[in-house]
């Protein structure tokens, strides 16, 4: 056997720690979450909340969290299966609908905190940046009231990769349009060019109202007119069903955004689990209770009896005999 070195020595090892299991698997960085939660010393028991936006193969979901020693708390959620209550059933996690689940979000956490009235937001989607400076330090909202000032909180994007355009910048807009008071910049939005450093703000909106999307529909619609194929019922089956053309979307979007505006409050008062606990489930299904041991001796020598009284009625003669193993 050839000469092996020894790399680390024994106390090496009886000191090493191990990291946590969500950095094991690579689902959380703690890197940056150390950043985004640690609070101002100066400040007693002042949380920083975090705009979190993730994304399934069918929904997008955003939430408003703060860290606390016993976990984190959810302040406030949307989900874009939500969004069909304000007329959008289709396309649920592509780029207007990230922007439409940011916008329920903010305003219903600023209904939450009752601060809906006061910071309204931007009302009219023109894609443009908000910012008012003041001495101490700039608000990412249209206008800053002396008495309240706005729910500040920071996007928190996970693992996601922030390329320019992704729909985790969708989804910051809208609640930021919403009310919150986000720190961003234009960077990361589309109809932003980084080679010459321009921000094109008709770009961005188009981006919102699905102008990508309905050229998109009508290159379909032109190919399967020449061609003789169902591409775009392959594509959009949804859409064709649900009877949204390729002129609709715009419509379609701006009422969206105008619904939430009017009502932002979630469906149920109380969470799901509350709900479940007080639900009243039908007795028709459930399963019978064990019987005891006494009422298992009591249905043998019933069944037992049945069969001898059977027996002779019959005519028959012959002993019959059962256990509690039978």
């Amino acid at each position: 056997m050839g000469f092996v070195k020894q790399t680390q020595s024994k106390s090496y090892y009886k000191r090493f720690q191990v990291k946590p299991r969500r950095r094991r698997s690579g689902q959380t960085d703690y890197y940056a979450r150390t950043r985004l939660i640690r609070q101002a010393k100066d400040k007693y028991n002042t949380p920083k909340y975090r705009i979190v936006v993730r994304f399934t193969n069918t929904r997008c979901i955003a939430q408003v969290i703060y860290a606390t020693l016993q976990g984190d708390k959810v302040l406030a959620r949307a989900d874009s299966f939500e969004l069909k209550r304000y007329g959008l059933t289709v396309g649920l996690k592509n780029y207007p609908a990230a922007y439409c689940t940011g916008l329920l979000l903010g305003r219903r956490t600023l209904q939450k905190l009752g601060l809906d009235k006061l910071y309204p937001g931007n009302v009219e989607v023109n894609a443009t940046t908000s910012k008012v400076e003041t001495k101490k330090r700039d608000f990412f909202v249209s206008e800053v009231d002396d008495d309240r000032r706005p729910f500040r909180c920071y996007l928190d994007v996970g693992l996601a990769r922030t390329t320019v355009g992704a729909k985790i910048f969708a989804a910051m807009k809208g609640a930021s349009d919403g009310g919150l008071d986000i720190p961003h910049n234009e960077k990361n939005f589309r109809g932003y060019d980084r080679e010459e450093k321009k921000y094109d703000p008709e770009a961005h909106r188009a981006a919102i109202f699905g102008e990508a999307i309905k050229g998109y529909q009508e290159q379909l619609i032109e190919d399967d007119q020449e061609s003789g194929t169902k591409r775009f019922k392959e594509h959009f089956g949804s859409y064709e069903k649900a009877q949204i053309g390729p002129d609709d979307l715009e419509e379609l979007y701006q009422k969206v955004h105008a619904a939430i505006r009017a009502d932002p409050s979630p469906k149920h008062k109380e969470s799901k689990k509350v709900r479940a606990s007080k639900m009243k489930h039908s007795k028709k299904y459930q399963n019978a209770a064990r019987k005891t041991p006494e009422q298992r001796k009591k249905d043998i020598a019933a069944k037992v009896k049945l069969l001898k009284a059977q027996r002779s009625a019959a005519g028959g003669d012959e002993k019959l005999t059962m256990t509690a193993e039978d």
